[in-house]
């Protein structure tokens, strides 16, 4: 009874809801009435024979019937339902008998009226000839229907409707029905609970979700006033070199040159300097470690010249390449020397042999459908080509098998990986990327980078060298990642 219980509830909860309020008043009388009677029988029999028939109540006689027959097609076998069928006959015919019987043959008229068409239908006795039967004189005398008449054909369908009532409501039938109704009551009650463990759990993540947004912006908001503070660095820088004009002292001047994304930093030009001070030699001669060509510094009485000896070059073959359809960002000699890598700013990445010698099996374009700015060749195996793009992503291309085997993404605040150096000694590599910078002046704009180091065996993230340095320290950090 409890679940019985829980389910009106959930009905009664539902319609509240919905907002049906005469369904729910309706809903709430037919409770009051229980027109089942708890499936006690003497109650039922006392409803149709001392209620609904005496008072001509057919309509509620006939939904009680409706509801019976309902309620035995969804929980019994066929053979139940028939036999109700025959009984729900029989009991209409008795109210039609009653009625004769108390000269009220305008609720015959009534009943055959508004139930007749269903009766031809739906019932699987013969009515054609109980249509007569208001207009037949003495229906008791007639042989048609002299029987219906009888006290014994009364006292036999009482006995039969009690006795199916009592079959049909026994422990067995009634704890199968009981079983299976509550089988689905359990199971509803099971995925109510399941949706209210979910949506606890949802909520849970949405606050989650919603501290780690609070996070975010506190992060947002530290890296604009790092930027405001970088600006006001720039600011200085500014100043200090307009008064280095009228200072004694000179400091070597940078030149810098911009191709595509890339900055280029070209080597101090340094001029003579009155003070002792080596420091700013210091940086010259670290820049000047692993390039071509031999510079020697002199110091003569305080000043400072750089001497340059270059090497005579002689052009001994030269051959043009065709293919890009835009200028020529990068390009690459692989570790064997056999193959040149170039890229381009249509998108497009290009494997070449230049010697006629080497076979061409490996020539391949590979198209990245975006700018690229970054190409490195794995150094050992020399079967990698590594390519960075300008939206954040790192492709992996097999020279041999002629497919990428792998797509990295960088993180979105730094979309454009500027550089690529693979480690001559392990399988890892190092991936510069920055971030599009926004400012009022030139230094603003060159935005914020970082240094990712990546495992070439997993393909997955080791740690962060350096994140959010200035793109202009990139240059320092590239001239490193050579002998990472």
């Amino acid at each position: 009874m409890e679940k019985m219980h829980y389910a009106e509830e959930l009905v009664r909860e539902f319609l509240v809801f919905r907002g049906f309020t005469n369904t729910l008043e309706a809903y709430e009388t037919e409770l009051r009435t229980d027109v089942g009677k708890g499936f006690q029988v003497d109650k039922i029999l006392d409803l149709i024979f001392s209620l609904y028939v005496p008072k001509f109540q057919i309509d509620k006689l006939v939904a009680l019937l409706g509801f019976f027959k309902h309620y035995l097609s969804s929980s019994f076998e066929t053979t139940l339902v028939s036999t109700f069928s025959k009984l729900e006959a029989s009991l209409l015919r008795f109210y039609v008998v009653h009625a004769l019987q108390s000269n009220r043959r305008d609720k015959v008229v009534e009943f055959f009226t508004v139930h007749g068409p269903d009766l031809l239908q739906s019932s699987q006795e013969d009515w054609t000839q109980w249509f007569a039967i208001p207009y037949v004189k003495n229906p008791q005398l007639d042989p048609e229907f002299r029987i219906f008449f009888s006290k014994e054909w009364y006292q036999a369908l009482h006995l039969s409707v009690r006795n199916f009532f009592s079959e049909i409501f026994n422990a067995t039938h009634i704890l199968h029905n009981i079983c299976l109704k509550e089988k689905k009551i359990s199971s509803e009650m099971n995925a109510t609970s399941l949706l209210k463990r979910d949506i606890t759990q949802l909520n849970i993540k949405l606050s989650e979700l919603q501290a780690l947004l609070n996070e975010k912006e506190t992060q947002l908001r530290q890296f604009k006033s790092m930027e405001g503070n970088i600006s006001s660095s720039s600011n200085l820088h500014e100043e200090s070199t307009h008064m280095s004009k009228d200072s004694p002292e000179t400091f070597p001047q940078e030149v810098q040159t911009e191709i595509g994304q890339d900055l280029v930093v070209g080597e101090p030009e340094f001029v003579s300097s009155k003070s002792g001070d080596n420091s700013a030699f210091l940086l010259n001669d670290y820049l000047g470690n692993g390039k071509a060509g031999n510079t020697t510094l002199k110091e003569n009485d305080g000043d400072v010249s750089r001497e340059e000896d270059f090497d005579e070059v002689n052009v001994e073959h030269q051959e043009t390449f065709l293919g890009h359809t835009s200028p020529i960002s990068r390009c690459r000699f692989s570790a064997s020397g056999n193959n040149i890598a170039s890229a381009s700013l249509d998108g497009t990445a290009r494997i070449w042999t230049y010697d006629a010698s080497t076979p061409a099996s490996r020539n391949a374009t590979i198209y990245c459908g975006t700018e690229i700015l970054s190409l490195d060749w794995e150094c050992k195996s020399d079967r990698l080509l590594l390519i960075g793009t300008s939206d954040a992503c790192i492709k992996a291309w097999n020279v041999d098998a002629k497919r990428v085997v792998c797509d990295l993404n960088t993180t979105e605040a730094f979309p454009s990986v500027l550089d690529i150096k693979c480690s001559p000694v392990e399988p890892i590599f190092v991936s510069a990327a920055a971030s599009g910078g926004s400012g009022s002046n030139y230094f603003d704009n060159l935005g914020f980078a970082s240094l990712t180091v990546w495992n070439m065996k997993t393909w997955k993230a080791m740690f962060f060298l350096l994140e959010k340095i200035h793109q202009q320290l990139l240059l320092y950090v590239s001239i490193t990642m050579g002998r990472f």
